[in-house]
């Protein structure tokens, strides 16, 4: 029986090691996703700016246009 756990329990310490360490890499990945999450939210919030600020700048062009008759009304 000695034998027998002088063989397993080196590699049952060394899948143990590396669980820990996956689990620690996982936890990282974990914080990682949370931060790209974050920034991809903001991100998101400022393509919208963006394209409520477009938006505007389309319908200011048409006024200058009708304005300088430059298009048909």
């Amino acid at each position: 029986m000695s034998e027998m756990t002088d063989i397993v329990v080196p590699v049952l310490q060394k899948i143990q090691a590396q669980l820990g360490r996956i689990e620690t890499d996982m936890a990282n990945i974990k914080e990682d996703m949370h931060h790209i999450k974050v920034r991809l939210t903001g991100l998101e919030a400022n393509v919208n700016s963006l394209n409520r600020r477009m938006d505007n700048f389309d319908q200011r062009m048409e006024r200058v246009e009708r304005r300088l008759e430059l298009v048909e009304v």
